[in-house]
C-alpha cells in the first residue's frame, strides 16, 4: 500500500459525514476504502477456541490462527506487459493464478453440548465465584473435543475491551497441581507392572505416615485398604506406597507415557507442556508427593487425556478440535482422523482402574455427588492447595476438580471440571462437593441429548431438562 491508514472500521454514518466535509471544504488526498469484518453471532461462546483475526484479517488466536492457511484464501495475479498507450499486450501475457476463497473449517464441537457446558460453567461462577474455571468434554476413543469452556471469557465482537486474563484458553495454557485426580496414574502404573492386584491390601498407617523425615496425612485414619479402596477413599498414604512399589524411574516413565510433560498436539496455538521433573531432580519425599498430584504441573487437557486412557482401554490419543476442511462447494480438502500416540497401559489394567473409579462415584467414595440416576459413571475427585507464585502454598485456597466418563461400561464422553479458588465454606471446598455436582448436571443433560440408554439395573427417571437442539453429536 502506498498510503497511510488513518482509521479502520469507521461506522457508515461517520464515513458519510466525513465525505461531505471533505467535499464542502475541498480537502484532497483522503480516501475511503471498503473493508470486511468478522462477525461472531454467538458472542462469547467458544471464544477461546475460535480466536480472532487482526485488522488485516490474519488469524492471531485460536482456530483462526492455527488454521490460518486454510481460512485466509489466496489472492490471484497475472503477469502482463503493456504498450506505450497502457494497453495489455495479450501475446506476452505471462504466469497467472486464479483467486481462491478461504476454505471452511469444521470443528468437532457439538453446539448443544457446548451450550450445556457454557450454562453450567456460568452457574458455577455465580455460585462459587472462583478466580477461574475450565470444563472439557471429549470422546475418549477419538480425542474429539465436544465442548470446551473457560472463565473468565470475552465477547469476540467486543474483544478490544477484553482484559488479557479474559483471553487465555486455560484448558491448554494453565498449569496446576492436579491433586488426587492424578492417583489414576499412580494406581494404573502399579497395576500395570503387576506389583499389586486390585484386591491387594496396603496398610495406610492410620492416616499419618512419616517418610523421609516428613509427615504424610490422610483425611481419615485408614488402616488396611485394597488398591481399589485406595482410589475409592482417595488415600494419600496408599497412593505413595503404590508408587514406591515400582520405584522412582519406572513411575516417572509412566507419568511421561500418560502424556504429562509434553504438548498434546491439539490444533490450538499456545499450548504448554506442563512440568514433570526427572527423578534426578526429585527430593527424598517426591516419590510420596507426586503420586497424590503434587510436585507436577499439568494442564486441564492433559488431565482429560489421562482419564480418557482409562476409559478407552489404555490408549493415549491426540485431542482434536478440527474435524475437516472443505471448499465452498463442499469438497473435502483435508480430514483430521483420530490418532493413537501409544498404548500406555494394558486394556486389563484400564478396566481394573475403571472398576475402582466406579466405586468413587458411589456412597462409599468421594464423588457420590457426581452420580446420575440410571447411569454408571467412573471418575476421580481432586482437591489441591493452590501453589503460591512466591513459593509454597496459599493458605485456604484450593483448585478443586472432578474428571470422569459415562457410561462406565461403554464411555460416550469423558469430562473434566476445574474450579480455581472456589468461594465456599472450608469444610465443603472439595472436588467431591464442588466440582462433582457440576459434572453430574452436565452428564445428565448430555445423556438426555445424546439419547443414551440407561443401565437396566440402575434405571430411574431422570430430572426433566431442556436442551436447545441443533445438530446431534455423532456417536
Amino acid at each position: 500500500r502506498r498510503y497511510i491508514v488513518l482509521k479502520r472500521q469507521v461506522q457508515q454514518a461517520t464515513a458519510v459525514a466525513l465525505r461531505e466535509k471533505l467535499r464542502t471544504e475541498d480537502l484532497r488526498g483522503i480516501y475511503f476504502e471498503r473493508d470486511s469484518t468478522r462477525v461472531y453471532p454467538n458472542g462469547s461462546m467458544l471464544c477461546h477456541v475460535l480466536g480472532f483475526t487482526d485488522f488485516d484479517h490474519k488469524g492471531i488466536q485460536g482456530v483462526e490462527s492455527s488454521m490460518e492457511e486454510y481460512l485466509h484464501g489466496q489472492d490471484g495475479y497475472r503477469y502482463v506487459e503493456h504498450n506505450r498507450a497502457g494497453q495489455e499486450i495479450v501475446l506476452y501475457r505471462g504466469q497467472e493464478r486464479a483467486p481462491r476463497n478461504g476454505y471452511g473449517v469444521h470443528l468437532t464441537v457439538d453446539l448443544n453440548l457446548q451450550n450445556i457446558v457454557e450454562n453450567e460453567i456460568d452457574a458455577a461462577m455465580q455460585e462459587f465465584h472462583p478466580q477461574k474455571a475450565t470444563i472439557i468434554l471429549m470422546r475418549p476413543d477419538t480425542g474429539e473435543i465436544l465442548a470446551m469452556a473457560n472463565r473468565p471469557n470475552f465477547d469476540l465482537n467486543e474483544r478490544a475491551d477484553a482484559r488479557p486474563e479474559q483471553m487465555k484458553n486455560r484448558a491448554i495454557i494453565d498449569m496446576m497441581e492436579p491433586g488426587s485426580t492424578f492417583k489414576i496414574v499412580t494406581a494404573a502404573s502399579a497395576l500395570n507392572e503387576k506389583k499389586v492386584r486390585p484386591d491387594t491390601t496396603i496398610f495406610c498407617e492410620n492416616g499419618l505416615w512419616n517418610y523421609g523425615g516428613r509427615a504424610l496425612h490422610d483425611h481419615k485414619p485408614y488402616g488396611e485398604l485394597s488398591v481399589q479402596d485406595i482410589l475409592i477413599k482417595s488415600s494419600n498414604v496408599g497412593a505413595a506406597k503404590l508408587a514406591l512399589s515400582i520405584g522412582e524411574q519406572k513411575f516417572y516413565e509412566y507419568i511421561r507415557r500418560f502424556g504429562f510433560g509434553e504438548r498434546t498436539g491439539i490444533e490450538l496455538p499456545g499450548e504448554i507442556p506442563g512440568v514433570v521433573h526427572p527423578p534426578q531432580a526429585w527430593s527424598r519425599i517426591s516419590i510420596t508427593r507426586i503420586p497424590m498430584g503434587h510436585e507436577v504441573g499439568v494442564t486441564p487437557i492433559q488431565m482429560t487425556l489421562a482419564m480418557a486412557a482409562i476409559a478407552n482401554g489404555g490408549k493415549l490419543v491426540t485431542p482434536r478440535i478440527v474435524k475437516s476442511v472443505t471448499t465452498s462447494d463442499g469438497q473435502t480438502v483435508s480430514r483430521f482422523t483420530p490418532t493413537v500416540l501409544r498404548q500406555v497401559i494394558s486394556p486389563e489394567t484400564a478396566q481394573q482402574v475403571g472398576n475402582a473409579l466406579r466405586g468413587v462415584v458411589s456412597d462409599r467414595g468421594t464423588a457420590a455427588a457426581a452420580a446420575v440416576p440410571g447411569f454408571t459413571i467412573s471418575g476421580k475427585t481432586g482437591t489441591a492447595q493452590k501453589v503460591s507464585p512466591h513459593g509454597g502454598y496459599e493458605h485456604g485456597k484450593y483448585v478443586v476438580s472432578f474428571s470422569g466418563y459415562m457410561p462406565a461400561e461403554h464411555p460416550e464422553f469423558v469430562g473434566l471440571v476445574v474450579l480455581d479458588d472456589a468461594k465456599t465454606k472450608a469444610e465443603l471446598n472439595y472436588g467431591g462437593t464442588v466440582a462433582a455436582p457440576i459434572f453430574s448436571r452436565i452428564a445428565e443433560k448430555a445423556a438426555r441429548y445424546l439419547d443414551l440408554e440407561p443401565h437396566e439395573e440402575l434405571s430411574k427417571p431422570l430430572r426433566a431438562t431442556q436442551v436447545a437442539l441443533t445438530e446431534p453429536a455423532r456417536r
